[in-house]
């Protein structure tokens, strides 16, 4: 079965070469989305049969297969029209990953971001490309968070413009100004603006669109935001926001604390020894159980931005603490769950590959068994016990025990002491 891929845009009258026009006119099966088919209609020929690109797209896939095994002449190519270059985030993608053995031409033409970046007259082989175009969050929040100085964002009716500026002042992340880009392509219909984000936070924008985001660096928006960051007790914030230049180790009295008690938080020297142990830039996903104001979750956040994080914690009033703090600190994308992780249905979340265990309630053990019915082969845990006087359950016993019963092999423990704190071991082990 062979496909060949042609790329449009949004221009009502589109533009073909002569290739491309044979190819259409001597075609019999043509496929796309509704406004594509508007935009093409008049040049197919009459006895073209046109499928629609919809969801579910398994339905669209058998009606091509369908047609594979007519074995009429023209039955077994599929014309397919896709916005821009439909290798670029589109859907020759999809055909090569739901029908790996099928055969390809494509001919694309420029895709929505390149044409918005042409129109500001912009180069743009350094920017950053992200599609919110039915995916997750994910990827835009990494750019965010390693602060990249120019990123392309393709939309959808979810992730809209406002909605992305929303964001991005959730989280302090200010110091960029937007371009967007309304039908481009379309000559009646085509915008492009330029804004603050605060101006864009006010503006309504047609679909289809994309946008550009910029940091702002000219001299006059530099000196502003210079004169404006504060430094106390080792941190960093433009008007409240956390400044790019972020430090390694959040100091433990700038987070907001569960009922002000400076015990209830991993203080830092422990915290970042505590990722180290976790292995944390070699592995995808990390399940943090018993965050508490978030401490870990957010320093595992924003020093590894491509990890996938994952925070549990049984108390109620605990959300909004590390909402609190995740805001604070500009670190968004952290999948809160509240409620005992015991009785937590963990079997659509992502499969952890690093586990600390922050709080257990004296079930350690059970904890830990039901980690390890869904952590990878080459997962680890990681748990920090302390040795505290009062503390009438010795939970480094509980650990020894429970990686005997569950056939786990330990890593040589790390003991720590800090002031006047008490002595806390950083324990580890693995399948």
């Amino acid at each position: 079965m062979q496909f060949i891929v042609i790329g449009i845009t949004d221009n009502p009258e589109p533009w073909f070469t002569p290739e491309v026009l044979e190819i259409i006119k001597n075609g019999k099966v043509f496929s796309g989305g509704k406004r594509h088919h508007e935009i093409v209609a008049p040049l197919l020929p009459a006895d073209a049969q046109w499928i629609d690109i919809t969801v579910p797209l398994d339905v669209v896939f058998e009606q091509y297969k369908s047609h594979s095994t007519l074995h009429t002449p023209h039955s077994s190519t599929i014309i397919v029209f896709a916005s821009g270059d439909p290798l670029f985030f589109g859907f020759a993608n999809t055909i090569k990953r739901k029908m790996p053995e099928a055969k390809m031409v494509v001919y694309p033409t420029f895709n929505s971001l390149q044409m918005l970046a042409h129109r500001l007259v912009m180069p743009y082989h350094d920017m950053r490309i992200v599609s919110l175009t039915g995916r997750p969050w994910h990827e835009f929040d990494k750019a965010l968070i390693e602060r990249a100085e120019k990123i392309g964002v393709l939309t959808d009716r979810e992730h809209t413009p406002s909605a992305i500026v929303q964001r991005m002042l959730d989280y302090g992340y200010t110091y960029y100004h937007m371009s967007v880009g309304e039908h481009l392509g379309n000559p009646s219909l085509e915008k492009v603006s330029t804004l603050t984000l605060e101006e864009a936070a006010q503006r309504d924008f047609d679909h289809p669109n994309c946008l550009i985001l910029n940091l702002n660096t000219n001299d006059h928006e530099l000196s502003m935001n210079l004169s404006q960051i504060n430094i106390n007790d080792n941190s960093c914030s433009i008007n409240g926001n956390s400044c790019s230049n972020r430090i390694f180790g959040i100091p433990d009295n700038q987070f907001v604390l569960l009922d002000g008690r400076e015990k209830m938080i991993t203080k830092m020297p422990i915290r970042l020894l505590t990722l180290q142990a976790l292995e944390l830039p070699m592995r995808h996903v990390f399940w943090d159980i018993g965050f508490c104001t978030g401490s870990v979750s957010i320093e595992a956040r924003l020093q590894f931005p491509h990890l996938t994080v994952c925070a549990f914690e049984i108390r109620p009033e605990c959300e909004a603490i590390v909402q609190e703090n995740a805001r604070r600190f500009g670190a968004p994308g952290i999948d809160i769950r509240i409620g005992d992780f015991l009785e937590t249905d963990i079997s659509a979340l992502p499969r952890p590959d690093a586990v600390f265990i922050g709080g257990h309630g004296g079930r350690l053990k059970d904890i830990m068994s039901k980690v390890l019915s869904v952590l990878a082969p080459d997962g680890i845990i990681v748990f920090n016990s302390v040795v505290a006087p009062k503390v009438t359950t010795d939970s480094r016993q509980l650990w020894d025990e429970a990686c005997v019963e569950l056939g786990l092999q330990q890593d040589p423990p790390t003991r720590i002491q800090l002031n006047d704190n008490h002595p806390i071991t950083i324990l580890k082990c693995k399948r």
